[in-house]
Formats: C-alpha cells, structure tokens, sequence
C-alpha cells in the first residue's frame, strides 16, 4: 500500500525533516531566534530541552545516575563517557606519544596542549589565546563580570562550577572532598589530586621529544618544550616585538607603553584596558587614532 509522504526542508542548508513542528525549530538555529530564557540567570535558547538542561546549572539537578559509583550527572551525554572510568575503555589514542583518552574531546584538547602551539580560541576583549572553547568561555566572565552559578543555599554566586563546588564543600558542608592519602591534603577535582600524588610517587608520564626530560603536568612539558624551539608566541601589542614566555612580554609592554607617551590620563587611554598579548604580530601604530582603534577592539 503506498502511503503519501511530504519531507519538510529547510530552504537555508536543504537539510529534511519528517514534520514542520522540527522544521521549525530547526530555522531558530539560522536566525538566531531564542525563545526559551533562563529565570536565573537571562541566558536564552533556541530549544525548550536545551533550557531544561541548563536549569540544572542553577537547581544542581542530577537525573542521571552511574550503577557502579553512584555518582550523578545532568545529561545523559555525560554519563556515557564516566561509564568508561569503570570498563577502562579509552578509544582514542594519540599517535605521537601513544597516551589513550576515554572522550574525543580530551583527545583533541591533549593534542593541542601537549602537541602543538595551536592556540583557536582568541579573547575579543584582551586578545588571549586558548586552547578550548570553555577556557575562553570561563575567561571571558572575568570581563564581563558574568555568573551563571549560583549556589541554592544561600545568594552567593560564581564564574565557574570549580569555584561553586568549593564553596559548597566549604560553607554549607555539601558533597566529599578529595584527600590526598600520603599527607591528607584535600581537593575539590579529581585531577588535581591526581598530579598531587604523582609529586609524592615522583611519576612523570610527559617526556620531551627533543631530550627526553620528564615532567609530572603536561603544563610543565609545554613551557620546557619552548627552549626547543623557535617560537615566539606572545606579542606587544603596540610593535613588532615576540616572546616565547608571557611574563617577558608584559616586562616589555610596560617599557613599550612608556616609550610612546602612553600612560594612565594621557590621551584619555588606560594601561589597563590595553591587550598585552595578541595572536600574531602586527606593524606598530602610527599615530594616536590607531592606538586608540587598537584598544577599543
């Protein structure tokens, strides 16, 4: 028997839906249109069941709950990867150094961190780089004073789920610190006392390509990798000049800034609201007016 079938398509990108109803919410995701907004905290979305998980942020619901440890999670996404915490499953290798990753997105983040100088993730109000998308996300609350975590006990509220979680255990005794079982330091996340104890065991699983010194962070790797190599990373904004480590470009940028007349109350520019670190290297201003476009960038 045949039976008559219309496919609904988007006329932006020609992707087909089975009904109008997604069709419709769908053509949000070209528009911009967002209908559903958080009571707390203003933020808005395209999708009622994206406003649903992110209520969660605010009211610490967690509906999803791992078997084995009991810990809970408020998306389904999160607790399929923890699930792997248990079974020891790491699909994703590295091919350069062979370290195995429970997640794609760990895997991605280690290579950038630990491979690479690749840095996509650009702060529009300062010019830092970040290596993910939540680094600059968290970064950015620091200018615009956003807090999207608010804690149901009391009116407190915070930039990041770190710092809610801590005054959690802190203030109102909610939730199991982490103790360290060689000296009984605690912690809030798991992978800081993970790095804490390798101190005490001295374990160090980054090793250098180039001379084969290990280090216990890949932080730490990263920043000794930089006596290998060439690159200069980290720019003065107001010239030419590189530098391979951040803290050798805020010394210069200070004595760059004097060196050009700009100082606080002069010209009505601030110190303080200039970049001192940009993603690559540009020509010097040439006059007051290109500064001036520089630091309302």
């Amino acid at each position: 028997m045949f039976v008559h079938s219309t496919v609904y398509k988007c006329n932006e990108c020609e992707k087909c839906f089975d009904s109008n109803q997604p069709l419709t919410v769908h053509k949000r995701s070209h528009s911009g249109e967002k209908l559903f907004e958080c009571s707390d905290c203003g933020r808005r979305f395209t999708k009622a069941i994206n406003l649903v998980v992110h209520s969660r942020i605010h009211s610490g619901e967690k509906p999803y709950k791992c078997h084995v440890c009991d810990k809970a999670f408020s998306q389904s996404g999160h607790l399929n990867p923890h699930m792997r915490v248990h079974t020891g499953d790491k699909p994703y290798k590295c091919p350069l150094c062979n370290k195995s990753f429970t997640t794609s997105s760990n895997f991605q983040t280690h290579e950038r961190r630990v491979h690479s100088n690749r840095r996509p993730y650009d702060c529009r109000y300062c010019g830092k780089l970040f290596v993910t998308k939540s680094e600059l996300k968290r970064h950015v609350r620091i200018h615009t004073g956003a807090k999207p975590y608010s804690c149901r006990h009391c009116s407190d509220r915070f930039t990041s789920r770190y710092k809610l979680k801590r005054h959690l255990l802190e203030s109102h005794n909610e939730g199991t610190w982490l103790m360290c079982h060689i000296c009984q330091k605690k912690f809030v996340v798991s992978d800081s006392l993970k790095t804490h104890v390798r101190r005490h065991e001295d374990v160090k699983p980054y090793v250098c390509s180039e001379c084969s010194k290990r280090f216990y962070t890949a932080c730490e790797l990263k920043q000794h990798q930089l006596k290998h190599s060439e690159v200069r990373q980290f720019y003065c904004c107001l010239c030419d000049k590189c530098f391979k480590h951040r803290h050798n470009v805020k010394k210069h940028f200070k004595r760059c800034a004097t060196s050009l007349g700009i100082t606080d109350g002069h010209s009505g520019l601030l110190l303080s609201n200039l970049p001192l670190i940009i993603s690559a290297p540009v020509s010097g201003p040439s006059s007051q007016d290109e500064l001036q476009e520089r630091v309302n960038v």
